[in-house]
């Protein structure tokens, strides 16, 4: 009996050492949780807050403009007259640092601090101001973009003609020899979407001189034509200079500068894109900025190699298994044949969940993507051989989901929740905001609107305000989103517009003198801690068409030192109110003089 005693004594004991033990473990945890919950939301609120900070440090007392910043006069000697058509990240002088394998020497290699250019890039000789808009789709001074390559190589195809003092462009192309709109025309009868506002934003891969942009155009459908600098010289330059959006680039190693599921459509006419090599990885891209529901669209090889085989220098036989190859490739990515006729097949990417779940295998190639990069994530990203699945809590972002144009563009889409602080309300208020910007803009630059202004950047959008205010005006807008801001892009994508990511401490991918209006808004006070003002200012000035204008949203605390910039760059300013008449922000207006080259007064 004691025995028993004992024992349960001895049991009661260890069970009472036992529950302290338990209590601190389950103290601990706890803790452990909250603590973790904390870190995790002040992780997620720390972007804001720094913004929040720098926000009350621009309009505090001590960052006024009273005590503005200050700096010594400035001039800048102009660059030579070869670096005319300078691209600093994209530059040819540059490529032979690079592999040649996959292209890669034509992605952005943006030079070093001590290589960066401090000079004026010069316009080529004989320059004038750009015909203006809509003439511009049709002709352009030749001694604006004086390159007699692609003239002569693709003269027979009608891309463009020399004629006196111009380049005329007929709308002619590899694929359309009865011209760009028969072959629009007939893509529209095997989508019908593209009449009816289903489809509203597109892409065109190896672009040319931009002539299937420039038709879509008139018919609501907003393209971002797409091409690298190489042996064709400048078709991005004539996109531009013609009027039409246009963005230096190309799909080698890297992601294209969209997040995903971005484009309704997006298409390629011979672009000699090897689509089917290194495993489908270029598709692969096309497919992660494609919207779920979009479409694919190709023309060239192997599309109807029965009639076509003996003019592309190969054989039938060749060209039945390229396309087989192709269609085998388009299948395991989840797309589906959607109609095909003459030079022109359309693949539509499945909205199903359902087609990626099968994607999951260990033997399946390609797989589905895992978690561990963002699907948006696309500056300086390597391209993954991976199927981007679309996301199963975004019922209405694919293609015939989505709002028709116009109505998209003033519906918060479902993405906006994606954003901190992102919400229906959010975008109407901003879109109220920027109705009232646009109208004091047009007072204080009554410019825009007119034919005068056609391209036009929004330096630092977030979801694209401008662009919508100004959705009437004869322009387009480039919608620019910090890679280093919140990722508000999705949304501007979403509503209509188009845009790209961009540090702004790097060079813009375009040729010098492609933009008419650069509006910036708070850039400095955001990104001065971070990008040197003088590299910001000098960029603007290479991508500013001679006589164009900038629209400098700012904080009365940078306003002396920006135009001391400016006034070294040969701008004519002038300081205006916003349309609040508040102290701690202003807005400089400026318009970029037309100067020429000189021979005793240049640098490399």
């Amino acid at each position: 009996m004691k025995q028993k005693d004992e024992k349960n004594q001895s049991q009661s004991d260890r069970a009472l050492k036992i529950i302290p033990v338990t209590l601190l473990v389950f103290a601990l945890c706890g803790l452990s949780f909250y603590l973790g919950g904390i870190f995790c939301s002040e992780k997620s609120l720390l972007e804001g807050k720094i913004v929040q900070e720098l926000s009350k440090a621009v309009s505090s007392p001590e960052y006024s403009a009273e005590n503005a910043l200050q700096i010594k006069p400035v001039t800048f000697s102009e660059c030579s007259i070869d670096y005319q058509d300078y691209t600093p990240c994209t530059d040819p002088r540059r490529w032979k640092k690079y592999g040649y394998r996959r292209l890669t020497f034509l992605e952005r290699h943006c030079p070093p601090l001590y290589e960066r250019k401090e000079c004026l890039v010069p316009p080529p000789v004989g320059y004038k101001p750009p015909i203006r808009w809509p003439k511009s789709r049709k002709e352009c001074w030749y001694r604006n973009v004086p390159y007699d390559w692609i003239n002569k190589q693709k003269s027979n195809q009608n891309w463009l003609k020399k004629k006196g003092e111009k380049f005329l462009f007929p709308g002619g192309g590899t694929m359309f020899p009865k011209g760009v709109g028969a072959y629009v025309n007939l893509m529209q009868d095997l989508i019908p979407e593209m009449r009816d506002g289903t489809v509203r934003t597109a892409i065109d891969t190896g672009c040319g001189v931009a002539s299937w942009g420039g038709d879509l155009l008139d018919r609501g459908i907003l393209t971002l034509s797409l091409a690298p600098r190489d042996n064709h010289e400048a078709q991005v330059q004539f996109a531009l200079e013609r009027g039409i959006p246009a963005i230096l680039g190309v799909i080698s190693t890297q992601r294209l500068p969209f997040p995903s599921s971005s484009f309704d459509m997006a298409h390629c006419s011979r672009c000699l894109i090897p689509w089917t090599e290194f495993g489908g990885i270029y598709l692969l891209e096309v497919h992660r900025i494609l919207r779920p529901g979009g479409f694919w669209v190709l023309s060239g090889p192997p599309i109807n190699y029965e009639h076509r085989y003996q003019g592309w220098n190969t054989t039938i036989e060749e060209q039945r298994a390229a396309l087989e190859k192709l269609q085998d490739l388009l299948t395991s990515m989840c797309f589906t044949v959607y109609a095909t006729q003459d030079d022109i097949a359309v693949w539509q990417k499945s909205s199903d969940i359902g087609c990626y779940e099968k994607l999951t295998g260990p033997d399946v190639y390609p797989a589905t993507c895992d978690d561990s990069i963002e699907q948006d994530a696309a500056w300086y990203t390597p391209l993954r051989p991976c199927v981007t699945s679309p996301r199963q809590k975004l019922k209405r972002s694919s293609v015939g989901s989505l709002p028709k144009w116009p109505q998209r563009l003033n519906i918060a889409p479902e993405r906006i929740s994606d954003v901190p602080g992102g919400s229906g309300n959010a975008l109407k208020r901003d879109d109220s905001n920027w109705k009232v910007r646009a109208q004091h803009y047009k007072k204080i630059l009554p410019a825009i609107g007119t034919d005068k202004i056609r391209n036009v950047m929004d330096m630092n959008t977030v979801y694209g305000g401008l662009a919508a205010a100004l959705i009437d005006d004869p322009l387009w807008v480039m919608n620019v989103v910090s890679s280093y801001s919140a990722n508000t892009l999705p949304v501007v994508f979403d509503r209509g517009l188009v845009g790209t990511y961009h540090d702004w401490c790097e060079a813009f991918s375009t040729y010098p003198r492609t933009y008419d209006l650069l509006h910036l808004d708070g850039l400095f006070a955001a990104e001065s801690h971070r990008c040197h003002m003088k590299y910001v200012l000098l960029e603007m000035d290479r991508i500013l068409r001679p006589e164009g204008h900038a629209l400098i949203r700012e904080s009365s605390y940078f306003m002396d030192a920006i135009e001391t910039i400016a006034k070294g760059m040969r701008w004519n300013c002038h300081k205006e109110d916003t349309e609040n008449s508040g102290e701690n922000e202003k807005i400089l207006v400026c318009q970029k003089t037309l100067w020429y080259a000189s021979s005793t007064n240049s640098t490399r």
